[in-house]
């Protein structure tokens, strides 16, 4: 039996993260605070920021400086139950001073900054919005973090503080009794490592899917490839791992016996490591 070694861990968490107390089970505060099903944060057009026919232009440059740091953001009228960010300006002699607060579905402020000083001469001008709001959104989004995890560290039911349940949809495809054994084995390896089993879908933080394939190759083998796809809560593709193996027919053929032990160890790495950096309070890359 040649059994090749673990092949890739492809991580797809985005970079950047909105307030998220509503991530996975959020509990009675997260719960008012949600923004089902994805948070977006809403930027209104700021017309107490000295910018005049030019504000609606600046909130579209601002939606575009951090959409392009992987923070969802839109220009556009405020609706209930949504994060946004108010823009003021304050004007000091020949400078202007931008203002931003983060402000919750609960109507509170979360968080606020100045932003760079401009020259009174160009505020407002066209070509200038989109040069401030680069300017101004590595703070932002520095800000939506910190307040992120302010959120997150208060909620006993974020992921912060709990671990990660995990659900293991059926497993398809594998020959013999694959299916099965490699669920048997995922299911009792993912808890070493920190996270929790979940016998259902509704309760879960993440939900993996395994899909195995098995064509012939040379040498009268079987090539066979086993794809496990990691979904949140909300039915986003945040990561998958694959694996390749190089088996003769009967190591898994009618049982897969120690071959699925070790397939679903390696693939039970690679599933924690997504599930890992998708979390709050872990690094994402």
């Amino acid at each position: 039996m040649k059994f090749l070694p673990f092949l890739a861990a492809l991580l797809l968490t985005a970079c950047g993260t909105l307030p998220e107390p509503f991530y996975g089970n959020p509990g009675p505060v997260g719960q008012k605070l949600a923004i089902p099903p994805t948070p977006v944060l809403i930027i209104p057009t700021p017309n107490a920021a000295l910018l005049g026919d030019s504000a609606p232009a600046y909130a579209q440059s601002l939606a575009a400086a951090l959409a392009a740091k992987g923070i969802p953001a839109i220009a556009g009228p405020v609706q209930p139950a949504q994060w946004r960010l108010a823009a003021t300006a304050a004007l000091t002699g020949a400078t202007v001073t931008p203002h931003y607060a983060l402000i919750g579905p609960d109507q509170k402020t979360y968080g606020q900054i100045a932003g760079a000083p401009a020259s009174a001469a160009t505020w407002g001008q066209p070509g200038a919005a989109p040069l401030q709001a680069e300017a101004d959104a590595p703070a932002l989004e520095t800000l939506l973090n910190n307040v992120n995890a302010r959120i997150q560290d208060a909620d006993p039911n974020s992921l912060v503080n709990r671990a990660a349940r995990v659900f293991i949809a059926p497993i398809t495809g594998a020959p013999g009794d694959g299916d099965l054994s490699l669920a048997r084995n995922l299911t009792a390896d993912l808890p070493k490592l920190g996270d929790d089993i979940t016998t259902t879908p509704q309760n879960a933080d993440f939900t993996v899917t395994g899909t195995i394939t098995a064509v012939p190759d040379t040498n009268h083998q079987l090539l066979v490839t086993l794809t496990w796809k990691v979904t949140d809560a909300r039915h986003n593709s945040i990561g998958q791992v694959s694996q390749l193996h190089d088996l003769d027919p009967s190591d898994i053929t009618p049982y897969w016996g120690d071959v699925a032990a070790a397939a679903a160890a390696e693939a039970a790495g690679g599933i924690h490591t997504v599930i890992s950096n998708a979390t709050p309070g872990h690094p994402i890359s």
